[in-house]
């Protein structure tokens, strides 16, 4: 088995594709776990619903079981489980777009340079009050709901490079398109999202630290508190 395993294969990718083919499914249950974060996201960002996301990347898995040992290793294991995961996307994707009698069309942008942007404002404060967890959860919800109406070109390399932290070259391999491409929606998708947010603080700018509820009363309690003790 020795020849099917080339230097794209890590020592420990090797050994869970040979336990698999030796028919350990507790090895496939370890490879699942280990990928299941990314390829779902992967697959959520592609099809922007969650119970078409999990459909596919089930069926994704088992594709990647019935042809494990077609694999050759001429890429990591993780970029393999990528395209097999956006193959059966972008397939469920063709079939609802003849029934709905419509071509998916990926647009085409310049390559621009790179530039930073945080997918979490929040990351730096972990251990939150229940508060801030109810911000974090509508923070959260609001970029998904940004995120989910880029195309679908830029939403695949922003899910890749800004949330799993992927390199351009690991990018470009699991989409299949240059690296000079994934710059370019990189960028695009940023500025996009950063448009996009901004017009949404413009729109709840009068609702921006709204007063009231607990706060009020927390405060009207303590001044009173206060007063008794004069």
């Amino acid at each position: 088995m020795a020849d099917v395993y080339s230097s794209r294969l890590t020592d420990a990718d090797a050994e869970i594709v040979r336990r698999i083919l030796a028919g350990d499914l507790a090895a496939f249950e370890l490879l699942m776990r280990r990928h299941n974060r990314r390829l779902y996201r992967l697959a959520r960002a592609t099809l922007r619903n969650d119970a078409d996301a999990e459909d596919a990347l089930q069926d994704a898995y088992l594709k990647a079981f019935r042809a494990l040992a077609q694999f050759r290793g001429d890429a990591t294991l993780a970029t393999w489980l990528s395209r097999l995961v956006l193959n059966e996307c972008f397939g469920r994707m063709r079939r609802e777009a003849r029934r709905q009698n419509v071509l998916p069309m990926l647009p085409h942008c310049p390559d621009d340079e790179e530039m930073s942007f945080d997918m979490d404002p929040m990351n730096a404060h972990d251990d939150c009050a229940p508060d801030q967890e109810v911000s974090r959860a509508q923070i959260r919800a609001l970029l998904e709901r940004k995120l989910d109406a880029l195309p679908v070109g830029f939403r695949t390399v922003f899910v890749l490079r800004s949330v799993e932290e992927m390199s351009i070259e690991e990018t470009a391999e699991s989409l299949g398109i240059p690296e000079a491409t994934v710059r370019s929606r990189h960028f695009r998708a940023r500025q996009m999202l950063r448009e996009s947010l901004s017009e949404e603080v413009e729109r709840l700018g009068p609702q921006l630290f709204e007063f009231g509820g607990r706060y009020c009363d927390r405060i009207v309690a303590a001044v009173l508190a206060r007063l008794r003790q004069l």
